[in-house]
């Protein structure tokens, strides 16, 4: 398949993404069956049919409608509007006007049919270098009446900020939206997955391409909400010191001494779960949200979708013919795939997306789907402080970094000359140099030189360890002061004393998602769905834009400088703000 081309199966290039379901919309009158007519002009048939000329409309429900229709601009005096007599003469009885205008006053407003459409175009980079498995963006677009959704997903590290997409990304996709399919830009949210796959420098127009793929094929959808569980690919990163601070596992340094590790913070087990079928009952689509960090790789290397790429195969290929599975990605900001550090065996995405995808499909499978209503979509803007701290932190950092450089300690060790003897006194610290008995025979004789010795090369062990966990503190500090530095710099480039962003909302039945620009770390997305009034309330972060770490009030504040705390833009009082808009949104998305 050609870069750009539309597929629509987990295959590549198989079929058209799109999804054309014959028959349209399913008869609401299949019960009523349709009458034999009588050719007589001018006469009612007796068997009670429809003579010729007479309409069937659909008002408020299904029935045979015994008048032609005219456009709403023509009335006619004393009747019914848009009505007249049929040419053939025969005129309707009083009792059936009336039961006409009874249907139109009297009988309830049905939700209008929900109609999907998707389609999915592959955006990987594939002059960038070997790739291992494709990157897709996927379209979702939902519409109700008047009411229009449009969800994108994106196989890339974020909607601007950093990695291949810029930041005129968003606003190029809406524009365009608005100009060729009229849809407003607060419909439009689009979700990065977080992956580090290298995407096409077109991917804008690949979006648009995709969406108007699906909007072109919109078919009649019934929906369905509900939750599943993996909990077996995942782990927070963050690990807390006996001494109060916070560290993060990053690959870029080493990881905390075990004896220093007090406990591990939280992950959010939950897949969030929007099923939507075609009007005969077969899986169409599915909406799964989940909370992970998809950069665990693959073995062979290559650009890859990761995790959340293996798990939409999984679904695609056994969920039914056709269906396309969206992956949104929700408050990852502190979650690491499982065994991210580990150094003994091949770090393979594939595996943690086949955990994934087949637990989404063993819940989805539960879910039933009926009519979807209400559709809605919220955005609202929201202006976050920025970061004033900045200096106080990069002095407080450089501090650190003088006082574990005056804590180095000379040695005569050098590592070849140090593992062995580190390894000896771990294997026998009473008898490191010699077998027990050569201990034994030189007491014995008044002689205490391998005692002498052992004693010497355990204070040169023990100063050479001390200078390497001074070294890793170091590293992990130096990685994390150059990322306050930048930042600092770009708020006094900025000079404004806040940080506009915008919150999503969309809510499809009981389905209702909360959207924010940005690594929200798991305890906010726990806290949200705690409060939440509905049962079915989800959160995604990297949505509408980058906005870079998110964490807690307390993350925020820590002293060991973990990325969270450094790689982040805002002021740590910012949680409030964002509560109180998720609380907002929320309540708007699902008002009676």
């Amino acid at each position: 398949m050609s870069n750009g081309e539309l597929s629509d199966g987990p295959q590549d290039g198989a079929r058209s993404a799109s999804r054309t379901q014959a028959g349209g919309l399913p008869a609401i009158s299949r019960g009523l069956r349709s009458a034999r007519r009588d050719d007589t002009p001018g006469q009612r048939p007796r068997d009670g049919s429809i003579p010729e000329g007479c309409q069937r409309r659909s008002l408020g429900g299904c029935f045979w409608h015994p008048f032609r229709v005219r456009p709403a601009s023509h009335t006619g005096s004393g009747g019914v509007a848009g009505a007249h007599p049929p040419a053939n003469g025969w005129q309707p009885s009083g009792l059936l006007v009336a039961l006409v205008l009874a249907l139109f006053t009297s009988t309830p407003a049905h939700a209008a049919q929900l109609l999907a459409g998707v389609a999915k175009v592959d955006i990987t980079d594939r002059a960038a270098g070997p790739v291992n498995d494709p990157s897709y963006v996927k379209a979702l677009v939902l519409k109700d009446g008047s009411t229009t959704v449009v969800l994108v997903t994106v196989d890339a590290v974020a909607i601007g900020g950093i990695g291949r997409i810029g930041n005129d990304y968003l606003g190029k996709v809406r524009a365009e939206l608005q100009r060729e399919l009229a849809i407003p830009a607060a419909s439009v949210l689009v979700n990065a997955s977080h992956c580090h796959s290298i995407v096409r420098a077109d991917t804008d127009a690949l979006t648009v391409q995709a969406v108007k793929e699906a909007a072109k094929n919109l078919v009649p959808v019934r929906a369905g909400a509900g939750r599943g569980r993996e909990d077996r690919i995942m782990e927070n990163r963050r690990l807390k010191l006996k001494d109060g601070s916070e560290l993060d596992l990053r690959r870029a340094y080493a990881t905390p001494r075990d004896e220093d590790v007090a406990s591990v913070g939280p992950v959010d087990a939950e897949i969030g779960l929007l099923r939507l079928d075609r009007a005969d009952g077969r899986p169409f689509a599915l909406v799964y949200n989940f909370a992970c960090h998809p950069i665990h790789g693959v073995p062979a290397g290559g650009n890859t979708a990761d995790f959340p790429g293996f798990a939409s195969k999984v679904i695609e290929e056994n969920f039914g013919e056709g269906v396309m599975a969206f992956f949104v990605q929700g408050c990852a900001g502190d979650i690491n795939p499982s065994l991210y550090k580990a150094t003994q065996h091949p770090h393979d995405a594939e595996a943690y997306g086949n955990l994934l995808g087949l637990s989404a499909l063993r819940a989805a499978r539960g879910i039933k789907t009926g009519e979807a209503s209400p559709l809605r979509v919220v955005r609202e803007a929201v202006s976050l402080p920025r970061a004033a701290d900045y200096q106080k932190r990069i002095a407080a950092i450089e501090s650190e970094q003088a006082r574990l450089l005056k804590s180095f300690r000379g040695t005569s060790l050098n590592f070849k000359a140090f593992l062995p003897l580190f390894l000896q006194h771990k294997l026998s610290p009473d008898f490191p140099g010699y077998h027990n008995y050569g201990y034994l025979h030189e007491k014995s004789q008044g002689r205490d030189a391998l005692a002498k010795l052992d004693a010497e090369n355990r204070a040169n062990v023990e100063a050479y360890l001390q200078n390497i966990q001074a070294m890793e503190r170091l590293t992990h500090l130096q990685v994390n002061l150059a990322l306050l530095k930048r930042h600092h710099a770009e708020a006094v480039a900025a000079g404004t004393p806040t940080l506009d962003v915008e919150m999503s909302g969309m809510r499809i039945g009981d389905f209702v998602m909360v959207t924010f620009p940005g690594e929200l770390t798991v305890e906010l997305g726990l806290a949200v769905k705690k409060r939440a009034p509905g049962k079915f309330t989800f959160v995604a972060g990297y949505t509408n834009g980058y906005l870079f770490y998110l964490p807690t009030e307390a993350q925020r504040k820590n002293t060991g400088y973990a990325q969270e705390d450094c790689d982040c833009l805002v002021a740590p009082e910012w949680r409030k703000i964002f509560d109180e808009r998720t609380d907002s949104v929320l309540k708007k998305l699902l008002a009676p």
